[in-house]
């Protein structure tokens, strides 16, 4: 079993999703939703709790935003002040667009967000980590605006830069993109783990860093991807599915990606969210059956390198 794997399933095996436990109360007899989209018990006893009374001083939620951009989702946790996932879907003639240039998007604070629970730019200046796309900006190129959301800090997390973000998980994002060459539409979820390690004394803790002067974003463990290849013709019937859970370290270019490859299942219980169930289970196919699952580390080099040229071709031309 590889570190993620224990890492990853121990979680799993002590967590209950909120999710999950709304649909249990919600199964209850007698539950019944409130007008504040909450659900509640009629109240059976004088001293039962009022939940409509006690709303009336103001609802305390949400805890999360939803925000809905022009390339993607993001829903973002006002207490990590990093997305809890994003989701988007690229097409090969999606990514063929070129309509928006990373060289003129700029990494802004979400002003949707209530000012006291936004991630700031301060926040991560000399912080020793990257702002780290969730939704990459080069699957958003269908628009200056669509390009220009990815870099809100809605979007982003901190992440090791060199090692990580600036190479295994640009070349993870790389492959997502290739498949778009197999598939008609590629589905994408996004987002990070807090997940546990054992101590001196053999037990689990949870721990992690805060960035920021407040100290306010918190630094994930580990970022997961899940992926859904699926036909222009039906989204949920003969998808091909594949999670991954990645350590926010330093990992060799010559790791496999298999190594990371861990059940859905095995995310939903360490994030809470459930996933995919609308899919067709008897048709759902494990992706690398489909495809090869492994990063073209060398091809992805040499199309920078190629960009690096052109640029500095471009400029030299400019001067002459």
């Amino acid at each position: 079993m590889t570190g993620v794997w224990k890492c990853v399933g121990i979680f799993a095996a002590g967590i209950f999703s909120g999710a999950a436990l709304l649909k249990t109360l919600e199964r209850e007899p007698g539950n019944v939703p409130g007008r504040f989209g909450l659900t509640r018990r009629d109240a059976e006893k004088p001293f039962d709790f009022d939940v409509e009374k006690f709303l009336e001083m103001g609802d305390p939620g949400p805890i999360h935003d939803k925000l809905v951009r022009h390339g993607y989702m993001s829903v973002y946790d006002r207490r990590t002040r990093t997305p809890a996932y994003t989701a988007e879907t690229i097409t090969k003639e999606s990514l063929a667009q070129r309509d928006g240039n990373r060289k003129y998007s700029r990494f802004k604070e979400d002003e949707e967000v209530p000012q006291m629970y936004r991630a700031k730019l301060s926040d991560y200046y000399r912080s020793g980590y990257d702002r780290g796309h969730q939704v990459p900006a080069a699957d958003c190129k269908t628009s200056q605006t669509a390009m220009d959301e990815t870099f809100l800090l809605t979007n982003m997390c901190p992440q090791v830069g060199d090692g990580f973000n600036r190479n295994y998980w640009a070349y993870f994002e790389d492959w997502c993109r290739k498949l778009t060459n197999k598939f008609d539409e590629v589905t994408i979820i996004t987002g990070p783990l807090f997940l546990p390690k054992k101590n001196g004394d053999g037990k689990w803790v949870v721990s992690y860093e805060m960035v920021g002067n407040p100290p306010s974003v918190a630094v994930p463990t580990h970022f997961y991807k899940v992926v859904i290849g699926t036909s222009k013709y039906s989204r949920t019937d003969n998808a091909a599915v594949g999670a991954f859970v990645l350590p926010n370290a330093v990992i060799d270019d010559n790791t496999a990606l298999s190594t990371f490859k861990v059940p859905v299942e095995v995310i939903e219980r360490s994030s809470g969210l459930e996933l995919l169930h609308g899919l067709n289970a008897s048709t759902k196919k494990d992706i690398c059956s489909q495809v090869n699952c492994s990063l073209d580390v060398a091809a992805f080099k040499e199309h920078i390198d190629a960009k690096k040229r052109a640029a500095a071709t471009a400029a030299a031309d400019a001067k002459k």
